[in-house]
């Protein structure tokens, strides 16, 4: 026997530990079984609404980036980051001694060539004609006023673009608001357009930018109440409604979505509410009146048949229900069930 042992031992060995691991796993599958208790929930009764969230941000209406028209010299700079501006409010110049005095070249050239021009006119109708004959003009005298005339309009044309120019070196803000970007501050500064730019933006006119995609934009309309609630103040809650939808999809979007403009009606006070600001917006889009309804996960299907378990005196029961819509992940019941019937997810 002994021998036979010693002959064997590397097989019982293997044996043993194949017991081992059985034991070990069928212990754990029990615990396990043990552990995965059953889910339940009441089959309630009440007002049900469709809820639909859309992301969005704060943005303005009434926010301009302004633009010198042309390049120069800095001359004047009025207003720095975070200053509140009036409507029409000079904020910057350009340096104008070059244009104003372009402005007053031009106007002596006008006065030269008006000068001349009535001179010419007096001359060919009147000197050397009788009083009868004034005002008859021969082909070469009617075409040299003529081009008088061009001489003259063409300077009065100079005039004005010279005084436009005399106008163009200072900005002026068409709105009212806030400074948010002065990209050229200091006077005496060399600038083109593109390197002295300065943003307004005016508060009073904020709003909510949110997204909705294809299938969310059909269930909105305008003046449609929602409530808003932003990332940086969560307790704060927001009534608005809907402004606008937009007819077009939003450029730049990977997906087709539209811009959905939401306004605030107890917006009081702007000065924390700022552009960029991140949040969520809900609005109910439809509700059902004293409705019986369960979790649509408690919904099993099986056959074509919809059924529920359904915990009755000391053991669960397959019950057969008649359902309707879901609606934020609960499910309307029309038949089958009793309201504060307890369902159950039974463990696995």
């Amino acid at each position: 026997m002994i021998k036979f042992l010693k002959k064997r031992y590397k097989l019982i060995i293997s044996l043993a530990v194949i017991a081992g691991l059985v034991i070990f796993f069928t212990n754990r599958s029990s615990v396990q079984r043990k552990n995965e208790k059953e889910v339940t929930a009441k089959v309630k009764s009440g007002k049900l609404e469709e809820i639909l969230t859309i992301s969005g941000a704060i943005d303005a209406e009434e926010k301009i980036t302004l633009r010198f028209q042309t390049s120069g010299r800095l001359a004047w700079v009025g207003v720095k980051e975070g200053d509140y501006v009036k409507k029409y409010q000079g904020i910057a110049s350009l340096d104008k001694r070059e244009v104003e005095k372009n402005l007053k070249k031009k106007l002596l050239a006008y006065m030269n060539e008006r000068w001349d021009f009535e001179q010419l006119h007096y001359d060919n109708l009147v000197l050397g004609r009788p009083i009868s004959k004034v005002g008859e003009l021969t082909i070469e005298e009617r075409t040299i006023l003529e081009q008088a005339q061009f001489d003259l309009e063409s300077s009065v044309l100079d005039l004005e673009i010279q005084t436009l120019a005399v106008e163009y070196a200072n900005l002026w803000t068409p709105i009212a608001g806030i400074v948010t970007k002065v990209a050229a501050p200091f006077a005496g500064m060399n600038i083109t357009p593109a390197t002295a730019e300065f943003e307004i933006i005016n508060p009073s006119t904020v709003y909510f930018s949110a997204t909705a995609d294809e299938t969310e934009v059909t269930k909105l309309k305008e003046s449609l109440a929602g409530k808003l609630v932003l990332d940086a103040f969560p307790d704060d809650k927001l009534t608005g409604v809907i402004d606008k939808i937009s007819f077009t999809p939003k450029s730049g979007e990977s997906g087709t979505v539209y811009e959905v403009k939401f306004k605030f009606t107890n917006l009081h006070g702007t000065d924390n509410y700022r552009i960029g600001m991140a949040g969520d917006v809900d609005f109910v889009t439809g509700s059902i009146n004293k409705a019986v309804y369960i979790p649509t996960k408690f919904i099993q299907e099986e056959k074509a048949k919809t059924y529920v378990f359904v915990k009755r005196q000391v053991k669960n029961e397959k019950v057969q229900v008649k359902t309707a819509e879901e609606i934020n992940g609960d499910t309307v019941i029309l038949s089958g069930l009793k309201v504060n019937e307890t369902v159950v997810l039974p463990g696995k």
